[in-house]
């Protein structure tokens, strides 16, 4: 594979378990959809769940997929789980596939109709998205 640029030779430097995790994680529509959501900031777990529509159980497997691909951080405050683009420390596999969904799907359609969405879960109460969890 010929080297085009610093893209890909931070995909070269990636090992192959490292780059298929970052494969079979942005091979779904909503882990792809959770990473374009966490461009506008750190999302809370229940937030996540308002915006996609889906089982808190399924949900939380779709992040456990992002963060163990190191697309993803995590940190626990409380009860609440927060979630948040990785940083500089991400893998490099990880790195490019974020910098590769972000130029890709940044100024599509998709992406206008999330930012959309994400305004009316981010003005919701916490507790309030988590009222029917028990």
């Amino acid at each position: 594979m010929a080297n085009r640029g610093s893209e890909s030779s931070e995909i070269s430097t990636a090992t192959l378990p490292g780059f298929l995790l970052v494969a079979k994680a942005l091979g779904d529509e909503s882990r792809v959809r959770v990473l374009m959501a966490l461009e506008g900031g750190e999302l809370c777990l229940c937030q996540v769940v308002d915006l996609l529509r889906l089982a808190p159980s399924t949900v939380s497997r779709h992040m456990n997929q992002l963060q163990t691909a190191g697309l993803v951080e995590r940190r626990k405050e409380g009860k609440w789980h927060y979630f948040r683009l990785a940083g500089d420390a991400a893998p490099p596999a990880a790195s490019a596939a974020l910098d590769w969904v972000r130029r890709c799907l940044a100024d599509g359609r998709d992406a206008h109709h999330l930012r959309q969405q994400l305004c009316c879960v981010r003005d919701k109460d916490l507790a309030e998205l988590t009222a029917c969890y028990g």
